[in-house]
């Protein structure tokens, strides 16, 4: 078996599992899960219309890249969204969702038989990148999120010596489980960190399209073109239909950006076996080109934070994030494991320890005391949730 496997840590969902395990949630209350970031709005019909009509696509192999007209339409989007023209043969691939591109990365970039190659993640993080680091044979390193400043991650936790050995960064903007967008400026000072150690920067922005504020959330792409990188050197962003179109099941997405880099991905992928479904490939393509499915799933996340915060606000540190479907909340006795066994023991709702989507680096655990509320359920079940957090968090309070 390959060694590296057990380099691996288990995954959050895993560990929570096994925390709860001999707890036997009180049932007089209707079980309800804040856990998992799974979308649960209904997905658009004209998505399983395209499906619907692509079934003789089953008959053929798709080819790795995809088809002209699916690329097209990625490339249409990101004009609509971003102002940004790319070539749709060079710059643009589909993928099978973020997930399975965010891993295939590393395996891509990194260059393990060089001394200490490592790949730097923020933390608390989507627990792929430290796996795919791993699995590349690198060695991870981590930048923590700072509660002072947003969330916003604080990259001079980094040192020269690691930048130096760095193959690979991955960031998350807006952030999971923050919710914290990357300004103009951070950017500017990772691309110049990336032009003198020559690392690859890996943009995760699933959530870009779930956002509270009037402005939409700066993309990486976006961003390089401001500050004169119309070439995208060394950047590949990675963007989902999971949130924006709540269809996490069809897995599809897109990688852009550097074309040299896009050029040696693909090669990977075709190798790999990455194709995606030709039904998928036309689902994607009416997902892309309609806005309207997704200014309305804007708006029912608008609505249901707009409810919910207050609430969870009178009794824990918890606020409205820049964007995504995640309220991050400090718990009072800052012991997360605990207020979530208690929550689940005594209201039936299961909640994110926030300790386990980090991993203790100079000199603490980001995550701790924090857990992480998932708001994917519909507007009555959110509120229901909120309720019954306000009523656990007030009995710990009382003598």
């Amino acid at each position: 078996m390959n060694p590296l496997l057990d380099r691996l840590q288990p995954y959050p969902f895993e560990r929570l599992k096994a925390l709860t395990a001999g707890i036997a949630p009180n049932p007089d209350f209707t079980p309800i899960s804040l856990g998992i970031g799974e979308p649960r709005h209904a997905a658009p019909a004209l998505i399983e219309e395209a499906i619907k009509g692509a079934m003789k696509g089953l008959s053929g192999y798709p080819a790795t890249a995809g088809t002209p007209a699916l690329r097209e339409a990625i490339a249409a989007w990101i004009a609509r969204r971003y102002g940004l023209t790319l070539d749709p043969l060079t710059q643009v691939l589909p993928v099978n969702g973020s997930r399975e591109a965010l891993f295939a990365i590393a395996q891509t970039v990194v260059d393990a038989s060089r001394t200490g190659a490592t790949v730097v993640c923020p933390n608390p993080f989507y627990q792929i990148y430290e796996g795919a680091a791993l699995l590349a044979g690198a060695q991870a390193a981590f930048a923590t999120a700072d509660p002072a400043r947003n969330f916003a991650v604080d990259w001079h936790q980094i040192d020269g010596t690691t930048w130096a050995r760095t193959q690979l960064l991955y960031v998350c903007s807006p952030g999971n489980p923050s919710g914290a967008v990357m300004p103009l400026s951070e950017w500017q000072a990772l691309f110049e960190l990336s032009d003198r150690h020559g690392f690859v920067i890996a943009s995760d922005e699933c959530y870009s399209e779930i956002y509270f504020r009037d402005e939409a959330p700066l993309g990486g792409l976006e961003a390089a073109a401001r500050l004169g990188r119309g070439d995208f050197k060394n950047l590949i962003a990675f963007t989902s239909l999971s949130k924006r179109s709540n269809v996490p099941g069809l897995r599809s997405g897109f990688v852009a950006g550097d074309a040299a880099l896009l050029k040696r991905f693909l090669l990977y992928r075709t190798y790999h076996g990455s194709a995606m479904s030709p039904l998928v490939q036309a689902a994607s393509i009416a997902a892309w080109g309609d806005e309207t499915h997704v200014i309305d799933n804007r708006a029912r996340y608008r609505r249901k934070f707009a409810e919910t915060t207050p609430l969870l606000a009178d009794v824990l540190d918890v606020a409205l994030p820049d964007a995504g479907f995640y309220l991050w909340a400090a718990v009072p006795g800052a012991d997360d494991v605990a207020f979530a066994q208690g929550l689940l023991a005594q209201y039936n709702l299961a909640v994110l320890p926030g300790s386990l989507l980090a991993r203790e680096a100079h000199g603490s655990n980001p995550g701790a005391g924090r857990i992480r509320l998932a708001l994917v359920a519909d507007e009555a079940e959110c509120l229901e949730a909120a309720r019954r957090i306000v009523s656990f968090t007030q009995s710990q309070a009382r003598p």
